[in-house]
């Protein structure tokens, strides 16, 4: 359940203290370790020849001293290899190891000139990669082997690579073009994915031979932007870590929790860890910095509450600055205090965001960040301000076993849809589910080819004409309140609200609809004199709100989600809230959650009990950290849908430590929870 990693540096071998370490493993209760071994650098004393030794190891063995204490505290120990780059003496000998340029030149590391990168999928990790991972086994017998940097730098033109590729594709080139519509690129997309799951099989099956309980763990996986088919990830893996650490740049701390879902929506039940670092993680990759300690709790907090296994991790065994031991120390102990809690067996949640790496992959492309990423962004903070509990779902799997749960899915921008997929969605309404889906959705093929018509045209109620709108410049929605319909909830005196900017071109397929939402076109935003509309009103829909067979359809032509993302107007929450609801019938939450603050909300249930979490992000420093403090807010208003046939025994609020008197009344359960400072659970004993 608690996971600790520390990642030897060359120079930690005679100058770090094992007994301090294993110290605080035993005080924060933790159950497992991962330790640094080899590959770029051995700790331990490898016979393997070309395997690095660290300069300063001499005769100690500090993988296999750290290893033998954990055992002794009856910890699991899982050894860490990076094999993503080599010396100067390893280059010499095997220049076949190291990645290659377009033009056949050797890749010099880019942050340490002295080594070289190597070919991810040629016979360095095939071949010595291999070897190392079955000496380490065999010596310590491990519990796993969890390898960082495997899955390469982009593509690789060595002469393994050239000949590989080219068997595999019936005598391509490598591409020499990141265009995501080149032929030779989508190709290579899926042989490199190919050969990545070869290279797990193989590691795999070697730590299966020298330990039969141990298994491979891969740093890989996470969303749309993956580089590893996550349905096939969730077939293979028992166990898998999304490697998140911190915040960079704009991102709320719900992105920790967010891994949790993408990574669940393939693995199901399966354990996943959630990395975090108690150092700063921009691009200037400050090692050895610390965090504030509301930034790590905050962001170790999302994770926890949305299902993730807290693993810490430190870079360094010799830490300068050690203000982040107490803060994981309570973090930890707080987590085992409450570890009953925290074994879900289900989430309750109603609402999914489907991701698709196909959208990603063949139709993004380079721009994959701002056309699938921002959409799915831009949603998620509206079911998080809309106070929604959600997850997230793949598009591989839209199977009724894994969709039926759901009342409602949302598609933002999952352009790249196959026909089988279409048809799955369709029948997922027609049974009583619901859809809200914005953009492109449906437009293309899952290989990013155009369609003439949406795949989903038949749901979404119109046809694409061929045209998009890239940029609409001062053009706004006009509410249609004679329509009387529930998407304008809230919004009763406004007479229109700021438009999205791109805008896919649709034509109605029933005459004379009338829709909730209308086009202004954009008109002059200078000079001043000329900022003024000749067209004020139109009867081009903004939005298609539909009733399909047993369920209900909410189609977007535009991007008010990647929109909301980028500019956050209260107008597009509203209306993003209001499309779910609506298109769920109301049945999209199981929770009504009233008071002020901005909370990440998760409803699990457990073998014996119920938990509600509430996390706090109430902060001036929500979009981009690091928190500073935290601001506590309060009283907080619960109210839950229970489960079928639930008893409810008794409620304590895991925070405070307070017990709570609940109201029960038609299979809902209501309390008041008087004040969150960052993490609250509503821990519900069922009788």
């Amino acid at each position: 359940m608690r996971w600790a990693q520390v990642a030897f540096t060359e120079d930690d071998p005679g100058q770090f203290d094992v007994s301090m370490w294993l110290d605080y493993f035993r005080r924060i209760h933790a159950d497992a370790a991962c330790l640094s071994a080899g590959g770029l650098m051995a700790f331990y004393p490898t016979k393997i020849p070309l395997h690095h030794k660290s300069k300063f190891l001499g005769a100690s063995d500090p993988f296999g001293d750290l290893t033998a204490g954990c055992r002794k505290l009856g910890m699991n120990v899982i050894a860490r290899t990076d094999p993503h780059a080599c010396t100067e003496e390893a280059f010499r000998a095997h220049p076949e190891w190291v990645a290659r340029t377009a033009d056949a030149k050797p890749r010099r590391h880019w942050a340490d000139p002295a080594r070289y990168v190597t070919c991810a999928l040629g016979p360095f990790n095939f071949e010595f990669m291999t070897a190392v991972t079955r000496e380490i086994v065999k010596l310590y017998q491990v519990d796993g082997v969890f390898s960082n940097r495997w899955h390469g730098h982009g593509v690789c033109y060595c002469e393994s690579c050239e000949r590989l590729f080219r068997q595999f594709s019936g005598g391509m080139d490598l591409p020499r073009t990141a265009d995501h519509r080149d032929a030779a690129r989508k190709k290579w997309i899926q042989w490199n994915q190919a050969r990545l799951f070869e290279l797990w099989e193989l590691w795999d099956k070697v730590v299966r031979e020298e330990n039969a309980n141990a298994c491979f763990i891969p740093n890989s996986g996470g969303g749309a932007l993956s580089e590893l088919d996550m349905k096939r990830v969730g077939e293979r893996a028992p166990i898998l870590f999304a490697d998140r650490q911190a915040r960079r740049g704009v991102m709320p701390p719900w992105a920790n929790g967010r891994n949790a879902k993408e990574y669940r929506a393939t693995l199901g039940a399966k354990p996943i860890g959630g990395i975090f670092s108690v150092g700063v993680e921009e691009p200037y990759r400050w090692k050895d910095s610390v965090q504030s300690e509301a930034e790590i709790r905050a962001w170790a907090h999302d994770g926890i509450a949305q299902g993730l296994r807290p693993w810490f991790t430190k870079f360094n065994a010799k830490p300068y600055d050690k203000r982040w031991m107490p803060v994981v120390e309570r973090i930890y102990n707080w987590h085992w205090t409450h570890e009953k809690y925290l074994r879900n067996v289900e989430n309750l949640a109603r609402t999914a965001i489907v991701y698709s790496q196909n959208t990603a992959h063949y139709y993004g492309g380079e721009r994959a960040r701002q056309t699938v990423e921002e959409p799915q962004l831009g949603f998620y903070q509206a079911l998080v301000e809309s106070r929604i509990p959600f997850e997230m779902a793949h598009e591989e799997l839209l199977d009724r076993a894994h969709m039926d749960r759901y009342k409602v899915l949302v598609l933002p921008n999952v352009a790249a849809l196959s026909e089988a997929q279409c048809r799955q969605l369709e029948d997922y309404v027609d049974r009583g589910g619901a859809i809200v889906a914005t953009g492109e959705t449906s437009l293309y093929t899952e290989w990013g080819e155009a369609r003439k018509d949406f795949g989903l045209a038949k749901l979404f109620g119109c046809s694409f004409t061929g045209r998009v709108e890239e940029r609409m410049q001062n053009s706004y929605l006009t509410l249609e309140h004679g329509t009387r319909h529930e998407l304008l909830r809230g919004l009763a005196e406004v007479p229109r609200i700021i438009n999205c900017v791109r805008r896919v071109e649709v034509r109605p397929h029933e005459a004379g609809y009338r829709a909730p939402l209308t086009l202004v076109p954009s008109y002059p935003d200078l000079p001043m004199e000329m900022v003024y509309t000749a067209t004020p009103r139109t009867n081009v829909p903004g939005v298609f709100c539909r009733h399909h067979g047993k369920g209900r359809v909410v189609y977007f032509p535009m991007d008010i989600d990647r929109t909301f993302w980028e500019v956050l107007s209260e107008d597009h929450l509203s209306v993003l809230r209001n499309a779910v609801e609506w298109a769920a019938a109301g049945r999209a939450n199981p929770l009504r959650v009233q008071g002020s603050g901005i909370f990440d909300l998760a409803y699990w249930r457990q073998k014996e009990s119920l938990a509600i979490h509430l996390v706090n992000l109430t902060n001036p420093m929500t979009m981009k950290g690091p928190f500073r403090e935290l601001y506590p807010v309060g009283p907080i208003d619960v109210e839950a849908e229970l489960p079928p046939a639930a008893s409810v025994r008794s409620v304590k609020l895991l925070e405070s430590g307070a017990t709570v008197e609940p109201f029960v009344a038609s299979g809902r359960l209501r309390v008041v929870v008087p004040r969150v400072e960052l993490h609250e659970v509503v821990a519900i004993d069922l009788g």
